[in-house]
């Protein structure tokens, strides 16, 4: 589902920078075209054929995404961010690749125990979170504040929930996060932009999840207090640490390794270490 509701690239392009320079370029986002013909350095490690055996029953009739999350639409977002999945040497690219894939699996999963070919084969089954418990609206934040009648719950590949998610994802690429929020469930570039936006982004405190897997991280002294040791484990504190982390052998945290297990498997890569978050203070 190539886009015509997202922004067009050019567009958009101008729409990061103009952000960037705005932020004073600490928003973690940039931007880069890529001539005809010219391979994108995730496209180089992930050919459409890699990417269904990834996400093997993403198009199944029982997903709710079913046609919606492309290779076309997630080559063509990352894109937006030349840094993701091209940084260090060739296992750090593909480690990057492999934990960004769990965590999105996690995320959109339909996956069970028994499913075939096994729960972590069904990552992308959702595009957006089924009967929501709340409209996720913090009135109390003034910089990003609602719109009347929107809902701001989990929506795309990272489930971007919140309107402090929301306003400044929207942004940074160039569409009205908080006023239209559902373009992030119609349309699977603007979709795939927001899960790396996030992906990318650091949110001081917070480092970036990129940060955490590239080896950019340097913990402060509040992090080696609150024993926030590089690794997977850390960019699932990151995604969701105030309800997965601080606890021994949670689900959801278990639920993550494991797609991140499988998907480093394919990528012939380590895991690396500390995998989980169970002794970690969440941010």
């Amino acid at each position: 589902m190539a886009c015509s509701c997202a922004t067009h690239y050019g567009a958009l392009v101008a729409v990061v920078v103009s952000f960037l320079v705005a932020s004073g370029g600490s928003a973690g986002v940039t931007a880069a075209r890529y001539g005809p013909g010219q391979c994108s350095p995730v496209a180089a490690l992930v050919s459409e054929h890699l990417y269904n055996s990834l996400f093997l029953h993403k198009d199944d009739p029982a997903c709710p995404a079913k046609g919606f999350y492309t290779y076309a639409s997630f080559i063509n977002a990352a894109r937006t961010f030349p840094k993701f999945a091209a940084t260090g040497d060739l296992s750090t690219r593909k480690r990057e690749l492999a934990a960004f894939f769990a965590q999105i699996s996690h995320e959109t999963t339909g996956g069970w125990a028994t499913a075939p070919d096994g729960e972590y084969s069904w990552g992308l089954c959702f595009k957006e979170e089924i009967s929501p418990a709340s409209d996720y609206c913090d009135a109390t934040d003034a910089q990003w504040p609602c719109y009347p009648g929107r809902s701001y719950h989990g929506r795309g590949p990272i489930q971007l929930s919140w309107n402090f998610n929301y306003g400044p994802a929207g942004r940074a690429l160039g569409f009205d996060g908080l006023r239209n929020p559902e373009v992030v469930a119609n349309c699977s570039e603007t979709a795939f932009r927001t899960a790396l936006w996030f992906w990318m982004t650091p949110r001081r405190p917070k480092p970036s999840c990129h940060e955490v897997m590239v080896g950019e991280y340097r913990a402060s002294a509040a992090d080696l207090a609150a024993n926030r040791t590089p690794g997977f484990g850390l960019v699932t504190n990151i995604v969701n640490g105030g309800l997965e982390c601080n606890r021994t052998d949670d689900a959801r945290v278990n639920n993550r390794i494991g797609f991140y297990r499988r998907y480093c498997q394919i990528f012939n890569v380590d895991a690396g270490p500390n995998l989980d978050c169970a002794h970690q203070q969440p941010y």
